[in-house]
Parts: structure tokens; sequence; C-alpha cells
């Protein structure tokens, strides 16, 4: 594993938003933003002439909440809506989750404790606050998706997923790095969970860094111990730019 390499302005940023812009919170809800990370980005991406990404398990309206004024380019859901833009779009079709809607919601009728995220294309189930019941979670959940076409269940920190099969963050990556102002640029992703190792394996593939925040085995071949960390090198990279101008970093 090996430190942190120096950020330029030849790269594109690819960036997950909880456990790694931000601290991770209970509730999806109570997430905190922390002060100088919203003008840092933006800094960012003006030096990398529009290549800084969101690329998150978030909804779009979560990413725009949180880090207003800023509307970023995004790909939202684990990669099942994209914003290159102005204008989001589906990047697969969503499919119909009214069986898991119907399995999850009886769940917690039963235990309030959870918490369920419906998005555009997928359903979360959130554990956190109850964490010997993950067995229970990941049981109701795949009996569900028996009875839907086309996705799979997507176990993260606390929570499973179930989203449509084939979207996922280094799909995402990939076809960002498809279209201007990403393409020819070396690619940069940073996620702290095993829901982001498809993007560390896309931009490793690609000649660009994987960077996992926190503990865990991981196929990225860097690591920054906290978001707090990762906050940081952020920040050291728009004090060097800011210095002088982007082409000659």
């Amino acid at each position: 594993m090996q430190l942190l390499p120096l950020l330029t302005t030849a790269h594109a940023l690819f960036l997950d938003f909880d456990g790694t812009l931000t601290e991770l919170a209970p509730r999806p809800d109570a997430v905190r933003v922390a002060s100088g990370l919203i003008p840092t980005l933006a800094s960012l991406h003006d030096h990398l002439g529009g290549a800084l990404a969101i690329v998150t398990g978030r909804p779009e309206s979560d990413i725009d909440h949180f880090l207003a004024p800023l509307r970023l380019p995004l790909a939202s859901e684990h990669g099942a809506q994209y914003r290159l833009t102005d204008v989001s779009r589906p990047s697969i079709e969503p499919p119909d989750l009214a069986p898991v809607l119907q399995a999850v919601q009886s769940l917690t009728a039963l235990y309030p404790m959870l918490l369920v995220e419906r998005k555009q294309a997928s359903v979360a189930l959130h554990y956190r606050q109850a964490p010997q019941l993950e067995a229970l979670c990941y049981a109701t959940l795949a009996r569900a998706i028996h009875y839907v076409e086309g996705v799979e269940l997507l176990h993260g920190k606390c929570v499973f997923e179930v989203k449509p099969r084939g979207a996922h963050k280094g799909q995402a990556i990939v076809d960002f790095m498809s279209v201007a102002p990403f393409a020819g640029r070396t690619p940069v992703f940073v996620g702290d969970d095993v829901t982001d190792e498809a993007g560390f394996a896309a931009v490793q593939a690609a000649g660009g860094w994987g960077i996992k925040v926190g503990e865990g085995q991981t196929t990225a071949r860097h690591r920054c111990m906290s978001p707090a960390a990762l906050r940081g090198w952020l920040s050291a990279a728009r004090t060097q730019w800011s210095g002088r101008g982007p082409e000659d970093a």
C-alpha cells in the first residue's frame, strides 16, 4: 500500500461521499459537511476544468442538498443515474421494485429502528441502529429479489441495497472517462466501502489511482486513513494550485 500521491491538474477526480468526504452518521440525513469542504471542491472543479465528479450510492437530491450551492457532475445511486451537465438521466432502465418495497415496509413495521431509503432506481435498508438484525435484513431482501428481474443485492456498511444489475461505480467512471472534460486525463477514485471496489478496479485498469479511505481489505493501491485526512489532501492540492495557473501545475 502506497502513500497518497501528488494530485495534478492532469487528473480526473472521482469522489465517493459518505465515509470519504464526510464521516459516517447514524442516519443518512445526519451527515455533517465539514467547514471548508465545499469551497475546496469548487476550487478543484475549476482547476480541473470541470473534471471532478461525485460517484455515490446517494440519490442526486441528497448530494445537491449537502453540497449546495455546488452542482457537480454526478453518478448517483451506484451509477444508475448520471449528470454530466445540468441534465440528469438514468444510465439503465429502473426496475419495478414494488415487491422489495412491500417486504422492507413489513419488516420496518416490526422493527422501527430500521430505515428504508427509496431512491429512483433502488431501495436501501439501513440497519446501523440495529446491527443485530443484519441476518434478518439480508434474508428478507434475498427473498424479495426473487420476484424482481434485473436487480442485485449490494451489501455496504450497515446497509443492504437492491439496485439494477449492471449499474456500478466502475462502469460510471468508465462512461464518464469517455467524454469531455474527463476524457484524456488520468483517473483517480477515492472511496471507503466494498461498494467502491469496482471503481478502484476501473481507474487502475486505466492507469490511474484507487484510494481507499479507512481500514479493510481492498484492491486500491493507495490508502488514506480517514475522511479528515482525505479532506486535508484535497485542501493541500487546492492551496498548491491556487498559487499558480492551472497550466503550470
